[in-house]
Order: structure tokens, then sequence, then C-alpha cells
């Protein structure tokens, strides 16, 4: 890359935003890509901490067994 070039990258400049508000399907947007990355990176800690996983579910059914109506 030649000095001086910026890399590309994905999606509009954060800095040029900041002059046009932002609309609400850029928002929604914007929100469901970071909440389906945020599922595939709870999915892979979730894979590679097979024993973490295991305890976290025997803790969730402890405290549906424990919960009263």
């Amino acid at each position: 890359m030649p000095d001086g070039a910026k890399p590309k990258r994905d999606g509009p400049d954060p800095q040029d935003m900041q002059d046009a508000p932002e609309t609400d399907a850029q928002r929604r947007r914007r929100r469901a890509q970071f909440l389906r990355e945020l599922h595939e990176a709870k999915a892979l800690r979730d894979r590679v901490q097979p024993r973490r996983v295991k305890a976290a579910r025997m803790r969730q059914a402890m405290r549906m067994r424990t919960f009263r109506w």
C-alpha cells in the first residue's frame, strides 16, 4: 500500500457520518450487524470453552429449579 493511502474498510467512514444524522434504517442495520457478530462470537466461545458452557448450563438449570412462582 502506498504511503498516505487509507486501507479499504467495510461501510462508510465514521468521520464522514458525523455530519449527517443517522436514519432509523441505518441504525437498525448497524444494530442487526452488531447482534449477528455478537451471536457469532458467543457461539465461538461456547465451542472453544465447553467446560465453561456446561457449568453455565448447570447454573441456569439450578436457577430454574429453585425459582418460585
